[in-house]
């Protein structure tokens, strides 16, 4: 007897996933790639390959990857305390992770400027001890104080430099992370840990080798995420990192940039480039969450 479910059958169901996601991302991505042919190899290579370009490439990869990693870190963390630990605030705490979700980012670009420029609470601070650090430095003859934006006069600049980009990826990533390991954490069996202990294995030992390996693939997503949401950011990074032409310039503003001048060819050669990067770093990352899952 054939059982009827109550979703429709396969091929209806696969037809429309297939329309949709067609609709939404391969008849845009396709339309991208296509507008990038008008150019020439010569022209292409001119328009992807121009310092300015190259910085924001280095400048916008570099610093997702450092947040995404921060993110990876401090997110467990945060993930960890909130399903392990039962404290007065928790609650408050939980709804706060997803403020960078709901916020728009231009919001977000604005709080982080008025919070890290010189006059603001924690652009102060760190110009009033990043001056104090580097007089130290001087007077006891260190010479690793080469940092950009950190000079005895004006000390560690947040605002409108690559600190603030990081700050602001660092901010808009961190909810990706404790989302995706929060549902894994509470899934993780207690008696497994306490087996392990039992056993004589310290709790450095049991969370390097029962709980790391147990959420590793959940922690792998929520970096993936992070640092894929962090490669497309714009809103809130054009307040708060200066724009300044190969220093603070991120990518997704020198394509708006392009467009402005409607130079459309050159903005679809730079998005490709970026797609195509994203994609080739989104594979490494899956295919090491693959591998993780497989050694489970």
């Amino acid at each position: 007897m054939k059982k009827h479910s109550v979703l429709p059958g396969f091929g209806l169901t696969l037809g429309v996933s297939v329309t949709y996601l067609s609709i939404v991302v391969l008849i845009p991505l396709a339309l991208l790639v296509w507008s990038t042919m008008s150019l020439s190899f010569a022209d292409f290579v001119k328009a992807v390959g121009s310092k300015q370009v190259i910085a924001s490439y280095k400048l916008t990869f570099g610093a997702a990857f450092l947040a995404a990693l921060v993110n990876a870190v401090f997110g467990f963390i945060a993930a960890w305390s909130l399903v392990r630990y039962r404290f007065f605030g928790r609650r408050v705490v939980d709804a706060l992770i997803d403020m960078p979700f709901a916020m728009p980012t231009a919001v977000s670009g604005i709080a982080l400027t008025a919070l890290c420029a010189s006059n603001g609470w924690v652009g102060s601070l760190a110009a009033k001890y990043g001056s104090k650090l580097v007089i130290f430095a001087e007077e006891h003859g260190l010479d690793f104080m080469n940092i950009p934006y950190l000079n005895r006069y004006d000390g560690l600049q947040l605002a409108y430099s690559q600190f603030g980009v990081f700050i602001a990826l660092t901010f808009i990533g961190l909810p990706f992370v404790v989302r995706t390991l929060q549902p894994a954490l509470e899934d993780l069996d207690r008696e497994v840990e306490e087996a392990a202990e039992s056993l004589g294995a310290t709790k450095f030992q049991t969370f390097r080798r029962v709980i790391l390996p147990s959420v590793f693939p959940s922690l792998m997503t929520g970096f993936t995420l992070a640092f894929a949401r962090a490669l497309g950011e714009y809103g809130s990074v054009v307040f708060i990192s200066g724009n300044l032409p190969y220093e603070t310039e991120i990518t997704s503003l020198l394509i708006v940039a392009k467009l402005q001048q409607y130079d459309y060819a050159g903005a679809t050669a730079i998005s490709v480039v970026m797609l195509t990067a994203s994609f080739a770093l989104m594979f490494v990352i899956n295919f090491t969450q693959y591998l993780a899952r497989r050694r489970k």
